[in-house]
């Protein structure tokens, strides 16, 4: 996006200096002032057409998309300096989410030319790559990582937990089943799991992960494409000795007492078999 731009006030001054019939009397009318009115009024046509075709009418959007920027930037330092607790986190992340202006932050990702020739994978996700403006006040080097998930009908991001990470999902675009589960128990090859989400979730919605709540998710595209934004924060509890790192399961294992089930803990391969 180009950093200049002109605002409407601006323009509207410019607009007020050509000439007008209105402010000339029939001795002033010359073809002199006809012509300058007419220079003037090619001039402003010029303008307005170079901004539109620029896009420089888009730069209005960006304060705020910059703003939301910041603040979910500084939620990810406070969560890694452990001035946050996780859960707060996902509160606080999810309600920046659900606030952002879906179209505007499309525009600032160049979403359109980012999505333009997508070679989506035949099972699971195809992860995608890419990098916010530069943003005044908001380091090069973000706190968070950041990619975009984009799915055909029917695939999955396979369902996982985490060790030692902070995640959030907002849909960009499609409809997608979103499933989450708590994590109750760690035993040898498996996890208890118990059901937490299960619902449709569509564009400008948004999900939170974390150790301690809604650790697990599974996400099915129910329309083609899905497209989901995706942040992590990784290192997010102190003294932990787990490696930093998804861990995959299979949620419809065993069904046990109290509604909870026995997840199997099984390899990316495996959970792209079953789920992906």
């Amino acid at each position: 996006m180009i950093g200049g731009k002109i605002g409407p006030n601006r323009l509207g001054s410019w607009i007020q200096r050509i000439p007008s019939e209105a402010n000339m009397d029939s001795s002033t009318f010359s073809r002199r002032g006809f012509n300058a009115q007419a220079l003037g009024s090619l001039l402003v046509y010029s303008l307005l057409e170079t901004l539109s075709c620029h896009d420089l009418f888009a730069a209005e959007v960006r304060p705020n998309t910059d703003a939301w920027l910041a603040d979910v930037n500084q939620l990810a330092q406070d969560l890694k300096g452990q001035k946050l607790e996780q859960v707060t986190w996902q509160k606080k992340v999810a309600e920046l989410m659900e606030q952002v202006n879906l179209d505007d932050l499309l525009k600032m990702i160049d979403f359109d030319r980012l999505t333009a020739n997508v070679n989506f994978a035949e099972r699971g996700e195809r992860s995608m790559r890419f990098s916010f403006p530069k943003v005044e006040g908001v380091p090069s080097e973000l706190s968070f990582g950041k990619q975009i998930f984009a799915l055909k009908k029917d695939r999955s991001v396979v369902p996982h937990g985490h060790n030692n990470m902070a995640t959030a999902f907002l849909i960009l675009k499609g409809d997608l089943r979103g499933r989450h589960y708590d994590r109750l128990k760690d035993e040898p090859g498996y996890m208890i799991i118990k059901p937490t989400i299960d619902r449709k979730f569509g564009p400008g919605e948004c999900s939170t992960v974390s150790d301690y709540k809604d650790n697990v998710h599974w996400f099915q595209a129910l329309t083609e494409p899905a497209f989901i934004f995706n942040l992590h924060v990784m290192d997010v509890k102190a003294g932990s000795t787990l490696p930093t790192a998804r861990v995959y399961v299979d949620p419809l294992g065993e069904q046990i007492a109290g509604g909870l089930t026995r997840a199997r803990l099984i390899n990316y391969k495996e959970a792209n078999q079953l789920y992906g």
